[in-house]
């Protein structure tokens, strides 16, 4: 597999990167802008892509992603704390986020002659983010093989859809990712906040998987 990996910056991605990288299948990285307000995730990107030794592209869609209003994430309101609940979550919903992206991605993994995209999407994110769920991923990755009929065959690999975020903890452990220079915190202030709901997950995650966790908390 030579595949390019939608990465973030995020603690998600950067592993699967790792694990890509261990496994000799990993081409490029591939960092989308679009106007979120913790921007320091693609400094995170840029990071793993050196130190891993591949070709890092970042995508600006910014313009794409300031018509998608009304999440905690591009707009200015207030980023909810505490667990996942459907109830504050949806305030980070980004509509359509990933299936954009993913298109965008199997046009460039096409032009580059990359034989598959990878994505970290995971079992955690199911019940908020519908573009998460493995139904999507199955079935976008059939719609894509219809796109690229007779042009590409680009698979689709997102070997965290049917696992909870734990399990990406352990393979954090597995391959010695630098944790501490990942990026989760929606807030996007100097360093984690420890309340949002994605650092709640991170910590609890690293916890779970009795894997000592490096990343400085404000709280």
């Amino acid at each position: 597999m030579n595949a390019l990996l939608i990465c973030s910056g995020g603690f998600d991605s950067v592993t699967l990167a790792y694990r890509l990288a261990a496994e000799n299948a990993l081409g490029a990285l591939l960092t989308f802008d679009y106007g979120q307000r913790h921007r320091k995730e693609i400094d995170a990107a840029r990071l793993a892509a050196e130190r891993l030794e591949v070709p890092h592209l970042v995508m600006d869609i910014a313009s794409i992603g300031s018509q998608l209003s009304g999440s905690a994430l591009t707009d200015d309101i207030a980023v909810p704390h505490g667990h996942y609940s459907e109830a504050n979550m949806k305030l980070t919903v980004v509509p359509n986020r990933n299936a954009i992206m993913l298109t965008i991605a199997f046009g460039v993994a096409s032009a580059r002659s990359f034989d598959s995209v990878a994505l970290a999407v995971h079992g955690g994110d199911h019940f908020i983010y519908p573009d998460c769920r493995p139904d999507f991923i199955q079935l976008f990755g059939q719609m894509q093989a219809k796109a690229l009929d007779g042009v590409a065959e680009v698979a689709l690999f997102a070997p965290y859809v049917n696992a909870d975020k734990t399990e990406i903890a352990r393979d954090a452990a597995r391959f010695t990712v630098p944790v501490a220079d990942t990026w989760s915190c929606y807030e996007g202030g100097r360093i984690h906040c420890g309340r949002c709901g994605t650092c709640v997950e991170r910590i609890e995650a690293m916890a779970q998987a009795c894997v000592a966790d490096p990343t400085p908390y404000q709280d």
